[in-house]
């Protein structure tokens, strides 16, 4: 009879403990969530109502698509040429360095070299650099190359500036990967590129993709390295025009929460696409740990 009532007792506090931990994590949740709907209530209503009555009221509000329509085609910093700069740049500023990095971190998880420890410390200590450090030099090293306001300069500085995290990240998953395959196609003649190739780079998709979501994400939100490198208004990627699109006398909020709002649909729909493999991958590499 009392092992009865201490496992009832037991039961009644767990589901008091559920129910507080849910309470807690939807509370959470919602205070993260309030600035997104925010945005999304102010780039989809008049800018004078949400200047009178606030966002947060609903109160006979009037919902319209203008503010999209608008920033779709804002003359001159549309939203429509800013995604086009915005791929030419975060596409290519995410599969160079995701390849490079990939070949290195296999070379720091697999093989045995002079200065291997030391090398790796000094990809993981050139994480901890801010931006503002480098660029001045990068800036001046563009400048003589002649990439200085162009797609292939932001690229290069992009793609150099993520290989250091992503050889971190992978190096991570290959060291957590079963050697025993690799070490049977050795035995069977094979090279350690074809090793690599077929065997290392399939176990290693979700890694892979976890690693461009996130780089992908990173360069298409990235504003600062754009600022400085890209001068012209006709190669500004989206971050920029939305910047661009406050007026001289009147910040029009709609129109910059509807610019906003197309910003984040890219980053948002890759990382729906590739769920699955980017929770795999972030699952596998902190299994090492």
């Amino acid at each position: 009879m009392a092992e009865r009532l201490v496992s009832r007792r037991l039961r009644q506090v767990l589901r008091v403990d559920v129910v507080l931990i849910n309470l807690l994590a939807w509370g959470f949740a919602l205070v993260w969530l309030l600035p997104f709907i925010g945005l999304f209530m102010v780039s989809v209503r008049p800018y004078g109502e949400v200047i009178v009555k606030g966002w947060w009221n609903i109160v006979d509000a009037t919902f319209t698509m203008d503010n999209y329509i608008k920033a779709w085609s804002y003359d001159p910093y549309s939203v429509s040429g800013g995604y086009i700069n915005s791929l030419i740049v975060a596409l290519p500023a995410t599969v160079i360095p995701v390849t490079a990095a990939s070949f290195a971190a296999y070379g720091f998880s697999r093989f045995s070299f002079p200065l291997k420890s030391y090398l790796f410390l000094v990809t993981i200590l050139l994480m901890a650099l801010p931006q503002q450090i480098v660029v001045v030099p990068l800036f001046l090293l563009l400048k003589n190359l002649g990439l200085i306001n162009t797609f292939p300069g932001i690229i290069l500085v992009h793609s150099a500036w993520g290989m250091a995290w992503i050889i971190f990240f992978m190096k991570n998953f290959f060291d957590i990967l079963p050697r025993e395959v690799e070490e049977a196609a050795r035995v069977d003649g094979a090279s350690d590129f074809r090793i690599f190739y077929k065997i290392v780079l399939p176990m290693s998709l979700p890694g892979i993709l976890s690693a461009s979501v996130l780089q992908f994400t990173w360069v298409w939100s990235s504003f600062f390295f754009e600022l400085i490198f890209l001068i012209d208004p006709s190669k500004w990627v989206i971050t920029q025009r939305i910047a661009n699109m406050k007026g001289t006398y009147l910040v029009d909020w709609g129109l910059i929460a509807a610019g906003s709002v197309f910003a984040m649909a890219v980053p948002l729909a890759v990382y729906m696409l590739l769920q699955r493999y980017y929770i795999r991958g972030f699952v596998g590499w902190a299994a090492k740990g």
